[in-house]
């Protein structure tokens, strides 16, 4: 069994150069959490491809991050081939959100929050990377600009309270994710 509540990139993770930080290359903070799937990288890839709110979910705090209705449980046929500039809505309710910037079909994809000036404040990558049979790394990086602001918080407050927010909000949802891949895969 998949110890669930452990989400924690080991060192090489951390430091391992993923796709999408040269998104912004100078990064004030970047967070990096990372889960065992008992699947192949495959397997794995539908989960993904279908998130975002009033699509599959993010398989997070669903009455936060997706309008208290309760994010997929199956695999979704119609969300499964996102093209590059596809929005992931944010919110329920928002026609903004990440953006697919990046991605290699069954490896991994980087969605991005689009700056005014041609750049970007925050990415997020998920990549998946297979390390035996049956197992893959689910590696989940999010990396953001001097310009991202939480509810327009102070630089310094800010970043403090962005990386408890993603935290707790990714750590849910790197289990769910994992929950999702291993009943689908039994």
């Amino acid at each position: 069994m998949i110890p669930l509540s452990r989400v924690k990139a080991d060192v090489r993770e951390q430091v391992l150069t993923l796709p999408g930080d040269a998104l912004i290359p100078n990064a004030v903070d970047s967070w990096t959490h990372a889960t065992t799937l008992r699947c192949r990288a495959s397997a794995a890839w539908p989960w993904l491809v279908q998130m975002g709110a009033e699509r599959a979910g993010w398989y997070s705090y669903d009455w936060i991050d997706n309008g208290k209705q309760p994010s997929a449980t199956c695999i979704i046929p119609e969300l499964q081939r996102p093209a590059v500039g596809s929005i992931f809505p944010a919110l329920p309710g928002c026609k903004d959100g990440f953006v697919l910037v990046e991605k290699e079909d069954h490896h991994w994809l980087v969605l991005a929050w689009p700056d005014k000036h041609g750049g970007y404040i925050v990415t997020w990558a998920f990549v998946l990377e297979e390390i035996g049979p049956e197992r893959t790394r689910l590696l989940v990086r999010a990396r953001g600009s001097a310009n991202y602001r939480f509810r327009r918080m102070p630089h310094a407050m800010s970043l403090w309270l962005m990386k408890l927010v993603h935290f707790v909000m990714e750590r849910k949802q790197l289990i769910e994710i994992a929950a999702r891949t291993e009943r689908l895969a039994s």
